[in-house]
């Protein structure tokens, strides 16, 4: 039987680099099955007279003859191939896609800024968290996209002449990495931008994510060096310095940058501090998903989920058969939980998302094994594909549920960059109390709780005689008390006195 059918593939003809996904879909969704990336930087093949080099002609078809292997095993219509920025501008781009579509064996499509920004935002809208009302930013090598929409409909979308690979070159074309160079390449693109401001800001936004390469570059830079993933102004100005003080392009080194990126690394930070400028963005995070996902999603028809979070929740419930009557048992105490000291410890809505998203598969390494459980959840959800999620979502998830029970590991908890440690700390004892107290995987059994928070510590109270009525609950209770104590958090357990007689 041909099994083929399932398989999709969707290819992307950058200015930078060429990509190559392939996809099998899996009930409604996609699982990836291979990424393909190589640096042909065509852009950078554009002479004064936008004609492409030979050499860059090359390298691009170099790179398709990779791709055309794997092409071979995917039905036609089910492979999509688009072209952007830099062969929408190449005076010869014909002569380039001529040899290009007889190697891949296959049309190829060079589409316009403007639906290059729609299939960016479909992207988007598939795979990212986080409200729907969202500004999506998308620095390609040629172009930038600046996309606001609502759920799965772009409201306002431009693709702008600018990128990283075109403003290394004509602004950092000696190597040098000076003030002057960053303030002539922000302010040319600021001008660029300003044009699109007041449409962009008219239509509003609640988050703001970024889908290129320098996006994830900065993403791995935090990570390297152990801050949050909210990427800020602050922290662009703080990676500009750092650039500035190496002096020269060839000498750009930073704790999480890699070679590869290194090069373009400068012209794509000064776009981006452009945008954050001149729309004012306050914070970003990385995106899902972009235009390969957009055009992959595209070809499946699938719909935009309201919440994509909770479909991969959903997704792994059923994947590892886990009881979802427990899960959300779990996850409707824990919140509960968290509201009684949402104002003392601080929690926001990050923190009740989170906390819900780990209760809603606490339970996944019981599929492995109910030795060792918490330990396998936690390597099943780092090493898992979770659209939704953002890499630092993830693995805060993951340390929540190694440290669901037993001995606590605060090294984990310190070093996870989604939350500040104390919030981390703070949701892993939220969550192992509303474990223990659903234990009996009974609603008509959960007791009457009372939380009280001052500082680290943390008063627990029960009913009065609720101990000794539920004798088994009442050890797990005093077992956590010691727990927590050793890691310095005070866990009192009390019991309420007798209510008050009227008079």
């Amino acid at each position: 039987m041909n099994r083929s059918t399932s398989l999709y593939a969707a290819i992307d003809l950058g200015s930078n680099s060429f990509h190559m996904l392939v996809v099998r879909e899996v009930a409604g969704t996609i699982q990836t099955l291979s990424r393909i990336k190589r640096k042909v930087r065509l852009a950078a093949g554009l002479d004064k007279h936008n004609r492409l080099s030979a050499d860059a002609m090359q390298r691009g078809w170099q790179c398709l003859r990779l791709f055309a292997e794997h092409l071979q095993d995917i039905p036609a219509a089910h492979v999509r191939v688009v072209a952007t920025a830099t062969l929408r501008l190449a005076t010869n781009a014909d002569d380039f896609m001529t040899t290009a579509r007889q190697i891949l064996g296959c049309d190829i499509q060079v589409i316009s800024g403007e639906e290059e920004a729609r299939l960016i935002y479909q992207g988007v809208a598939h795979t990212t968290g986080g409200s729907d009302e969202r500004l999506v930013v998308d620095i390609g090598g040629g172009s930038t996209e600046l996309i606001v929409g609502r759920g799965a409909q772009a409201l306002e979308l431009y693709s702008l002449e600018m990128g990283c690979v075109t403003w290394l070159e004509r602004w950092f074309n000696d190597r040098s990495l000076t003030k002057e160079n960053f303030e002539q390449a922000e302010q040319a693109a600021r001008e660029m931008i300003r044009p699109v401001v007041s449409s962009l800001l008219a239509r509003g936004w609640q988050i703001c994510v970024g889908a290129s390469g320098t996006v994830q570059a900065i993403q791995e830079i935090m990570v390297a060096q152990g801050m949050d993933e909210q990427i800020t102004l602050s922290k662009l100005l703080q990676l500009k310095q750092r650039a500035i003080n190496c002096g020269k392009l060839e000498e750009l080194e930073i704790e999480g940058l890699t070679l590869d990126r290194a090069l373009v690394f400068p012209s794509g930070l000064s776009i981006l501090l452009a945008v954050f400028h001149e729309l004012g963005v306050k914070s970003m995070t990385l995106a899902g998903g972009a235009l390969r996902e957009g055009i992959l999603y595209g070809m499946l028809d699938l719909p935009v989920c309201e919440d994509i979070r909770e479909r991969t929740l959903a997704n792994l419930q059923r994947r590892y058969q886990l009881d979802t009557d427990q899960a959300e048992r779990v996850s409707q105490l824990a919140e509960d939980l968290a509201r009684q000291v949402a104002h003392s410890w601080q929690l926001d809505y990050r923190c009740f998302a989170l906390l819900h998203c780990a209760s809603m598969i606490h339970e996944i390494g019981l599929s492995i094994d109910i030795k060792h459980a918490p330990q396998h959840a936690a390597y099943l959800v780092r090493h898992t594909d979770l659209p939704g999620f953002t890499p630092a979502q993830q693995k805060l998830i993951a340390t929540l549920l190694q440290n669901q029970s037993h001995p606590i590991d605060l090294v984990q908890l310190n070093h996870q960059n989604s939350l500040p440690p104390a919030m981390a700390h703070r949701l892993c004892r939220l969550l192992r109390l509303a474990i223990i107290f659903a234990s009996r995987r009974r609603s008509d059994t959960l007791p009457e709780v009372t939380l009280r928070a001052q500082d680290d510590t943390l008063q627990v109270i029960v009913p009065e005689g609720w101990l000794s009525a539920h004798p088994l609950r009442a050890e797990y209770l005093e077992q956590e008390s010691q727990w927590q104590s050793y890691v310095h958090w005070p866990l009192l357990i009390i019991e309420a006195g007798p209510a008050p007689v009227s008079a």
